[in-house]
């Protein structure tokens, strides 16, 4: 599918079904003045959607019908204390059969916000979470990579043993034990 761009964020960033959602709540929240409104919303609804198994089959659920899912994820977001653009936003999906993807449109917000803030998101991947100061330091240094601000989303997969991935725009670093273990594994059955 065709890349979406907004005169808001200049250029093109997301793409796909995703992408246009996400496009059309960006320029909703800046038109409403409700862009930090709307991300801390977000905020809200990928940590739920990461602690609720429950959540996660309610935006899934292909039997579920629209009404339900409509009604399921507006009580769910109304108890959460989510503004009135973010349910709307969520009932809209949900009546369009869309609702699988708000996870990655809530990505799709966050890179919109971020470029229209001048910054570069980081993915971060750990094998177990990180403190406070090695998240800092760790955005310092990005920043600095980057000579821009950098908004970082952290992850942590165990099964990258130790050491971190990170992905800066185009770009990643793998410094996990993992994959350090496969490279040796390939070295070893070119020497014998």
């Amino acid at each position: 599918m065709a890349a979406v761009s907004t005169s808001a964020t200049g250029g093109s960033a997301v793409s796909g079904i995703s992408g246009r959602y996400a496009t059309a709540l960006f320029e909703l929240a800046v038109d409403n003045g409700q862009l930090d409104a709307v991300a801390a919303d977000l905020a809200g609804i990928e940590q739920m959607l990461a602690e609720s198994d429950d959540l996660v089959r309610l935006i899934r659920s292909p039997l579920l019908g629209r009404d339900d899912q409509a009604r399921g994820i507006g009580a769910v977001l109304e108890r959460a204390g989510c503004g009135d653009l973010v349910r709307r936003f969520a009932g809209v999906l949900a009546q369009n059969r869309r609702l699988f993807v708000l996870p990655k449109a809530i990505q799709d917000f966050r890179t919109l916000l971020a470029r229209h803030r001048g910054e570069t998101i980081a993915e971060v991947v750990s094998a177990s979470p990180l403190a406070d100061a090695q998240l800092e330091q760790i955005r310092k240094a990005l920043s600095q990579a980057a000579g821009r601000d950098v908004v970082m989303n952290t992850k942590v997969d165990e099964a990258l043993i130790g050491g971190l991935v990170v992905k800066l725009g185009s770009r990643m670093i793998d410094g996990s034990v993992r994959s350090k273990l496969k490279n040796l594994q390939l070295a070893m059955k070119g020497v014998g």
